[in-house]
């Protein structure tokens, strides 16, 4: 094993302070994501479900299958980072009891995953119990659970008043209890996820969730630019690479059409005179 290699308790013992700094997490779901990710030195990479809307063009989460998950975590492992890899439980993988989500996550851990990420609070708490029996690790995710997009009414900001970042608060106590190594907070204001971070023993990794977690998760399409269309506020974008490529491509749909590609250079040739006398017809 790499020497270098991230594992579930050096992430759960992981609290940012003066002496570590925050985790980065990325989302990555093939291959080359993958090996830019691992390359750019992150933490734990996610393979989340949110390939649904960034790869496979749904509107929202809810249609990827557990096999989906499962495969593209297999092309994930393959690179064989250095980052912990943990993979999304995705919709209905888990909320049809504890033998269901058992035998699922299972197939995630043997498709490569080291940890697998599941939505929601005290109504997991009986599912993390039996997966981390399992000997499986768990990471949690609360606030804005997008596989929760249609009971929430949409995608937005959650614990906004004093009950519901109560609740929040609780249920992040419950599941570190029921034995999560760490709890994403989505969309939630600052002042709660930063009380999260300072009563939690386990790391919180913020997206859209303020300065104060200890550390951060952005999808890997969204910071690179290659996502189209509307950017949450939270995204910050690194790269223009959706651009870029479009010109690239540009450039390649030109030469092709003014036949200045591919030039000699770039094809094959045989022996001189080896063809010379070359010829076929049809009979």
């Amino acid at each position: 094993m790499k020497s270098t290699k991230k594992s579930v308790p050096q992430i759960r013992s992981h609290k940012a302070d003066g002496a570590n700094p925050p985790i980065a997490m990325v989302t990555a779901y093939d291959a080359p994501g993958a090996r830019m990710t691992d390359a750019a030195g992150v933490d734990i990479i996610l393979v989340g479900d949110s390939l649904a809307m960034v790869v496979l063009g749904y509107d929202d989460t809810l249609s990827v299958t557990i096999d989906d998950m499962a495969y593209h975590t297999k092309a994930v492992a393959r690179t064989e980072p250095n980052a912990l890899v943990v993979t999304d439980m995705p919709w209905l993988s888990y909320h049809t009891g504890v033998r269901d989500a058992v035998r699922n996550a299972a197939k995630l851990i043997r498709a490569g995953a080291e940890a697998v990420k599941l939505e929601g609070g005290a109504n997991r708490v009986e599912v993390i119990k039996a997966l981390v029996d399992a000997e499986i690790p768990v990471m949690g995710h609360l606030g804005l659970t997008p596989q929760s997009v249609h009971a929430f009414g949409g995608f937005s900001v959650q614990a906004k008043t004093k009950e519901a970042a109560k609740r929040l608060l609780d249920e992040a106590l419950e599941i570190e209890q029921a034995g999560v190594f760490s709890v994403v907070l989505e969309a939630v204001p600052q002042a709660v996820a930063a009380k999260a971070t300072e009563l939690l023993k386990v790391p919180t990794i913020g997206i859209g969730a303020g300065p104060n977690c200890d550390g951060q998760v952005l999808v890997f399409h969204d910071l690179l630019g290659l996502t189209f269309g509307h950017k949450p506020k939270f995204v910050r974008r690194y790269g223009s690479l959706g651009e870029m490529g479009i010109k690239a491509l540009e450039g390649y749909v030109h030469d092709v059409k003014m036949r200045s590609f591919p030039a000699a250079e770039e094809g094959y040739q045989v022996g001189q005179g080896e063809l010379d006398d070359f010829s076929y017809g049809r009979n």
